[in-house]
């Protein structure tokens, strides 16, 4: 292997230009090529960054110069691309979702772990500072047993977002896959694996195939209950992005939050961090009243955080952080979603597929 790790990038779109400027601001990268289509577009962006465009994905990794890819394609390019990284045993970060239906999900999942190629899903959160600051409250006293959590993904996405992605109107695309994906693997974090879900979802907004507002009832293993709700259609601040702060391109408001969480002591807006709870001394009860604090609050880019680990998967064997099976497991709480919605019912996660 080079001194430096020679990534390849596939997907151009939002999110792989930010992989593409982390990558060749790493010390321990080098950005190999870039796959997409050859538009003029794409072929001035590669460019710009001394990098090769292939058209082909196969091409560029049967070069033999690979030692790890990004795959930021749309969805329905990751099976197909995960998969020929894995025969040839290149490790691969997949953004989420990990592919656009559960069976080939559960098909690379059982395909990485077989042959002991690591497989990571792009589920960035995860490696937010915020979200060990969090935790750590969660699981102290202070908080007490998880009782109920309410969360949001409120933004309004302009219509150049549908037109430079057309694929974003059509099964596959909506925000379920693309945004609430993300949720699931944070509210799996914070409250623990999801047993069974409810779900309602319109289109009346944007009058595409794909619903663009949904609200979710979870219940989660240990006994807490959750709701969501889910809109790319409402000219709203209350979604990670907008509060959260780490990431410059959009809007921040510091003092709003996502996601509340009650426990037995004690509750937790995030990711304000203002926490609440009873003393020791004192007895709950809705008469007596809470210590109120503010958590301290440290940012750092996730997404730099994310291909540090990547790095250190591909050059140490660490054990991937949101490995294919989480992706996996994230994406069977998305189909007991749309299963909700298709029949109005309540759906146990585990009926939706087979756990493998």
């Amino acid at each position: 292997m080079n001194k430096k790790l020679r990534v390849l990038l596939s997907g151009p779109g939002l999110i792989g230009r930010k992989h593409v400027e982390l990558i060749q601001a790493h010390e321990d990268c080098e950005l190999i090529g870039i796959v997409g289509p050859a538009t003029s577009e794409n072929q001035e962006f590669a460019s710009s960054k001394n990098a090769k465009l292939y058209p082909e994905f196969a091409d560029a990794i049967g070069l033999g110069e690979v030692d790890a890819s990004i795959i930021s394609s749309p969805n329905g390019f990751h099976y197909e691309q995960a998969m020929a990284c894995v025969s040839l045993g290149i490790p691969t970060l997949v953004e989420k979702p990990l592919t656009d239906n559960i069976e080939d999900a559960a098909r690379l999942v059982e395909q990485s772990e077989r042959v002991g190629v690591p497989v990571l899903v792009g589920h960035h959160r995860t490696y937010s500072s915020l979200l060990d600051i969090a935790l750590k409250f969660l699981s102290s006293d202070s908080f007490g047993r998880m009782v109920a959590l309410q969360g949001s993904a409120l933004f309004y996405k302009p219509e150049t977002y549908f037109q430079d992605g057309p694929w974003r109107t059509t099964a596959g695309g909506g925000p379920i896959l693309i945004n609430l994906i993300h949720e699931i693997g944070l509210m799996r974090q914070f409250a623990g694996e999801i047993v069974s879900v409810q779900a309602l979802e319109s289109h009346h907004i944007r009058k595409f195939e794909v619903e663009d507002t949904v609200a979710i009832a979870f219940r989660f293993k240990d006994g807490a209950l959750g709701t969501f709700i889910l809109s790319d259609a409402a000219a709203s601040s209350k979604s990670w992005e907008m509060t959260s702060g780490e990431n410059p391109a959009y809007p921040h408001f510091p003092d709003e939050n996502c996601y509340h969480f009650a426990g037995t002591n004690g509750s937790l807006d995030f990711p304000s961090m203002k926490a609440k709870s009873y003393g020791s001394d004192v007895t709950p009860s809705w008469w007596n009243q809470f210590n109120e604090h503010s958590i301290p609050i440290e940012r750092k880019d996730p997404l730099r955080l994310q291909l540090d680990h990547f790095v250190d998967v591909v050059r140490h064997g660490a054990e991937p952080r949101v490995s294919a099976r989480d992706g996996y497991l994230n994406m069977l709480v998305i189909e007991a979603i749309h299963r909700s919605i298709e029949t109005g019912s309540v759906v146990d996660v585990a009926d939706t597929y087979a756990v493998i």
